[in-house]
């Protein structure tokens, strides 16, 4: 029997349970009951894309030291769902605990040696209390949250407190799921020892930190960024931005005189009606704005192409699960890259964006307006599932007030009255971008036929080849000035020199960052850099340039963004080695450290030197 894991504030607690058993409440009450005592937690919802009957889980990392990406192994298992029992089993760490219903009993063969079992009839105590069905389900997720607050050593009131807020308009709710918990409570505390080896104690780490989902927060940053119109088709796990902007636009998006509405949100059809109407709307003027996932990007490929070559604003929010084709939809990668780099038929290349939590979702969700007018051109916002689906720890979303609306180049009625020459698709200062006009703009001067084949500068149609070769450089050129527009990389240099680098980018940056501890406690030193943009800036290929290897992490099987590298930085192969991970779970910090370890030690052995003769 192994020595049970004794560990304050530093563990991780696994759910598993069925889909549509109304666990999905009672689990984040749990994870929002230890941030109320001040200790960080990092929560994530592994889910089925089905509506009920399937596995779910739900994992909860606890952590003062403030570590929110996925650790890997789980030190509590509350083993919920029978049908995935040995699954779970196998998850725990040496040492660790098991939570179970023990209604019915367990042939010892179903459990381990070196794992404490904790056992409470959970099923029992529901039919004693209960005679509805559904009351029983729901309230059995109450009570095994009432037996981890003493098994744990949670703030009761804090729990209770929860509730009342989750309840508040109903209250009649209130006492009933206080009266479940209680009942889980006192079970655990009369016949069971109480706290457990792993324990929350009340800390003071949180801080003024918020606990948010990148989808809500992308949304926020789009209502601040201007956005007054959202076209979009449901898919997962994109559909809850569609959502939450409804929301917000509802609280922020009405004139406080009239009461009327100031923004127009549609569902379309399919996604490639979705990006048509965006298109139309930024042609007109607004702000807009689809959000989606791969298999929408899959299906907007031909408006995007118009976008990008009509030189038409907009921004789509690229949600990413698994794929391809439907894959996994309620899974998490990084795997819609070079699609979205590369959208569309014929020479194309897109602004991405890659947001490393929901703050940045937030900021990037605003600034990608900004880009789309500045540039005209579709921009990205590269999220993911785990950002965008789960509640992240993360910085309160920070806007300045004295911030204004960057429209771009436009050409205003008094520069057409004054005679300025208007050519749509001219270059007047030689950053690629022309000027552009709004419908209406002049009675008699500034139109142009928007078109999607070839035209000369004046947007006249043309299809001489040195007219498409002029074209096609000047978007080059636009490309180009897109560089010094996206956020810059971020750089951390290790603290003694190092021949080695890593480049990582999105939602991996907090399993990255614990990495890098563990990385170091083994004398493994590593400057690292944090791209948040395409096009690449320059130092993101004087970073490769300054070190002999550079490890590349990403969460797909190709290594979507190596290979986006190499291809638009001219990098020898060699230099930049992939760490690859796509069973779309979230990357795990222990995955980061063993990967580059292992693929470290085969440029670091010394070679056998030959005996004397």
């Amino acid at each position: 029997m192994s020595q049970p894991i004794a560990s304050v504030n530093d563990f991780v607690v696994k759910f598993a349970n069925v889909n549509g058993s109304g666990s999905a409440s009672a689990n984040t009450l749990f994870a929002k009951t230890i941030l109320r005592m001040g200790v960080p937690v990092a929560s994530r919802n592994i889910f089925p894309s089905n509506i009920q009957g399937l596995p779910t889980w739900y994992e909860v990392r606890v952590s003062e030291a403030g570590h929110i990406g996925r650790r890997g192994g789980v030190d509590l298992m509350v083993a919920m769902n029978p049908q995935t029992w040995d699954q779970d089993l196998e998850e725990i760490e040496s040492g660790g605990y098991l939570f179970y219903d023990s209604t019915k009993p367990m042939p010892k063969s179903k459990f381990r040696d070196d794992v404490t079992v904790i056992g409470i009839p959970l099923t029992e105590i529901c039919n004693r209390e209960y005679t509805d069905a559904r009351q029983r389900q729901l309230f059995k997720n109450i009570i095994y949250v009432g037996a981890l607050s003493a098994l744990l050593d949670l703030d009761i009131a804090a729990i209770e407190g929860l509730l009342s807020q989750q309840f508040k308009g109903k209250d009649k709710l209130i006492e009933p799921n206080v009266h479940a918990l209680k009942l889980g409570r006192d079970y655990a505390l009369e016949h069971l020892t109480c706290p457990l080896g792993i324990r929350v104690k009340r800390a003071d780490a949180v801080g003024n930190r918020i606990f948010i989902d990148g989808n809500s927060a992308a949304a926020l940053g789009a209502v601040y960024g201007g956005a007054t119109v959202a076209a979009w088709y449901p898919i997962t796990p994109s559909s809850s931005m569609a959502e939450a902007f409804m929301r917000h636009c509802a609280r922020f998006r009405h004139d406080p005189e009239t009461k009327k509405s100031r923004y127009a949100i549609i569902q379309a059809e399919d996604e490639l009606a979705s990006i048509g109407i965006v298109i139309g709307a930024g042609w007109n003027g607004a702000r807009a704005f689809t959000c989606t996932s791969g298999p929408g990007i899959s299906l907007m490929q031909e408006f995007i192409g118009l976008a990008y070559f009509a030189e038409i604003p907009a921004v789509i929010f690229d949600v990413q699960r698994g794929g391809p084709s439907t894959g996994m939809p309620t899974r998490t990668q990084q795997s819609d890259i070079l699609s979205c780099a590369y959208a569309s038929h014929g020479d194309t290349k897109h602004v991405l964006l890659f947001p490393e939590d929901p703050r940045e979702c937030f900021e990037f969700g605003a600034l990608a307006f900004d880009l789309a007018d500045r540039l005209q051109t579709p921009i990205f916002v590269m999220q993911d599932l785990d950002i965008g689906m789960n509640d992240w720890l993360c910085e309160p979303l920070a806007w300045d007030d004295s911030r204004r609306i960057d429209r771009g180049k436009i050409m205003t009625a008094e520069m057409l009255e004054a005679g300025k020459e208007f050519g749509r698709y001219l270059d007047v200062d030689g950053d690629g971008i022309p000027y552009r006009t709004l419908p209406g703009a002049h009675p008699t001067r500034g139109a142009f036929l928007t078109r999607g084949t070839t035209k000369n500068r004046y947007a006249k149609y043309s299809e001489e080849g040195p007219v498409y070769v002029d074209n096609m450089d000047r978007l080059m050129k636009k490309f180009e000035t897109a560089k010094k527009l996206v956020p810059a990389p971020i750089r951390r240099d290790a603290r003694q020199p190092t021949r080695f680098g890593a480049i990582y980018f999105g939602s991996t940056t907090p399993a990255m960052k614990e990495a890098l501890e563990a990385l170091e406690e083994r004398g493994i030193h590593l400057d690292t850099l944090r791209v948040r943009g395409f096009p690449f800036a320059d130092e993101v290929l004087r970073f490769v340039a300054e070190h002999d290897r550079v490890f590349l992490v990403e969460q797909n099987r190709d290594a979507q963004l190596r290979t986006l590298l190499i291809n638009e930085g001219s990098i020898d192969p060699a230099r930049v080695i992939a760490v690859l991970h796509y069973d779309g779970t979230p990357i795990t910090a222990r995955f980061i450290t063993a990967a580059i370890a292992e693929k470290l030690s085969a440029f670091t052995v010394t070679p056998l030197r030959k005996a004397a003769p």
